[in-house]
């Protein structure tokens, strides 16, 4: 007789979700379901909208990353009215996008998936938790992982007008400059940044790297899977989260492809399941095999080590020195003078989610002392003439690959509206994670919290979101009905697709 193990909720996440792990009569794993119960919609009731709204409605999909959505739908809104915005204007986008970069990965790190290894996957789940980690590592750290947060929200509450959902984005550019008075302040919150970033390194070296248990961990097969990597590049194949192209390299480390954000129906399918309100995006020119690792596989992961995996190095000088150490710690080989073959240990996402805090760190100092990030011209008013009606936009969010696309009338009321979201990307291979941790985590005995934990570790490496991600319909409620008896007993299960019973 088969037996469930719930996990529900999930926890240290964005959203809802719960885990089914089927067990058969030999105590193996026979099957995971990884259920999202949720819909946003926002692809949905947006129709009918007018386009410059979307900027403000988009960022109310999520409170952790309100930034990602607000700049990819301005983007969009360039192309949607033909605005080409000035250099100043890329620039303060830019500026506000490190700063929110540098809280989101802080948040992860110390509040969401750092403390399974600052504090122990073994520990009680009331101490695996942001006051169990300033426990570990002193009040003094806690306060300066508050305050890292607190001067970069200030930051985008000066560039981008509110600190929580941002208000300045406009198609052709931006609707407020800063000073210089407050450039002087972004680039000391820069600074700040910097040895923040080079101290949770540090931390991550210490706790992790150091601990064979954790080492281990980080390296076994456990969290393994060799599938296609994602990831935005610019003009030099370097990591950017702004803008550029977005680059595919497949298993083994060979370029896929490296396509426009605006061609990305070329490349990119998405798949509907009728149980799920998240679509499954794969490789059109690979096709969909299923949940399954490999070359003929089209499943590719958008991760923060998706996005070093792609890059020849990066842009910034520390940054990019702990980019290669990073591969060099897992034995990848040169694949060119600047690139390696990719790292498919997925826990080692975590060490790359704190490079990029680094590289966005100084990146936001660069653009701070850029002079021309005060400029006055910020702003090419769209003109009727240069009216397109459709347009993509798209960042790298931190959890991923982030596209927003936008069709309208001739008035500029949207008639449709595709999002895919950094975990709508990850959909797949956390599915295929979740499965192949219980795999092997699980034994012949019940598991105890520990391992589950560690199963849960196995979709939390993916910072994954599920509030943003969620906005298929697909036009019939996926419907479970339980019959127990007294005891609580399960007697039969019905379904809106299919029935069974014991």
């Amino acid at each position: 007789m088969t037996t469930r193990i719930t996990i529900d909720p999930i926890t240290r996440l964005e959203g809802h979700g719960r885990i089914d792990i089927f067990i058969d009569d030999h105590g193996s794993v026979d099957d995971v379901c990884f259920q999202i119960p949720e819909l946003r919609g926002f692809e949905q009731f947006c129709v009918g909208r007018m386009a410059e709204e979307m900027p403000v409605i988009t960022n109310r999909i999520c409170g952790v990353c309100p930034e990602a959505h607000h700049v990819a739908a301005t983007k969009a809104l360039d192309a949607v009215f033909g605005a080409e915005p000035p250099m100043a204007a890329k620039k303060l986008r830019e500026l506000l996008y490190m700063a929110f970069f540098v809280t989101d990965h802080t948040t992860h790190f110390y509040a969401l998936g750092g403390p399974d290894f600052i504090v122990g996957p073994d520990a009680p789940p009331s101490e695996r938790n942001i006051l169990g980690v300033a426990r570990k590592l002193g009040v003094e750290i806690a306060g300066d992982v508050i305050a890292c947060r607190k001067r970069n929200n200030e930051v985008i509450s000066v560039v981008g007008g509110r600190a929580i959902h941002p208000v300045a984005g406009i198609p052709g550019g931006w609707s407020r400059s800063i000073s210089e008075g407050e450039r002087k302040q972004i680039a000391e919150t820069a600074l700040k940044n910097i040895e923040f970033a080079l101290f949770s390194l540090d931390v991550f070296a210490k706790i992790v790297l150091k601990n064979p248990v954790y080492l281990e961990l980080v390296t076994s097969d456990i969290y393994l899977h060799r599938t296609y990597s994602m990831g935005m590049v610019d003009s030099n194949n370097q990591s950017n989260f702004y803008d550029g192209t977005i680059r595919v390299i497949d298993p083994e480390g060979n370029q896929f492809a490296n396509y426009c954000p605006a061609d990305y129906r070329e490349h990119i399918a998405e798949r509907v399941e009728p149980w799920t309100y998240l679509k499954y995006p794969y490789l059109k020119n690979v096709g969909w095999q299923g949940l399954v690792d490999g070359i003929q596989s089209g499943v590719y992961a958008a991760t923060p080590l998706s996005r070093l995996n792609v890059s020849e190095g990066l842009a910034t000088k520390r940054a990019d020195a702990e980019y290669q150490r990073m591969f060099e710690a897992f034995g990848s080989r040169r694949l060119t003078s600047a690139r390696y073959q990719p790292v498919h240990h997925r826990m080692a996402t975590h060490w790359a989610r704190l490079i990029e805090l680094l590289y966005a760190s100084e990146r936001m100092l660069e653009l701070a002392l850029d002079p021309e990030i005060i400029s006055p011209e910020i702003r090419n008013i769209p003109d009727r003439a240069m009216f397109v009606g459709e347009g993509v936009g798209c960042v790298e969010a931190p959890r991923g690959t982030l596209t927003h696309h936008y069709v309208t009338d001739e008035r500029g009321l949207l008639k449709s509206v595709n999002m895919i979201v950094g975990t709508t990307n990850n959909y797949a291979p956390i599915s295929m994670s979740i499965k192949r941790a219980a795999e092997k985590l699980i034994t012949n005995n019940a598991p105890e919290q520990g391992i589950l934990n560690r199963i849960e570790m196995a979709f939390r490496l993916y910072d994954p979101c599920f509030s943003c991600a969620t906005h298929f319909l697909p036009g019939k409620m996926p419907l479970t009905v339980s019959l127990r008896n007294r005891q609580g007993q399960l007697l039969r299960e019905l379904n809106r697709f299919h029935k069974s019973g014991t």
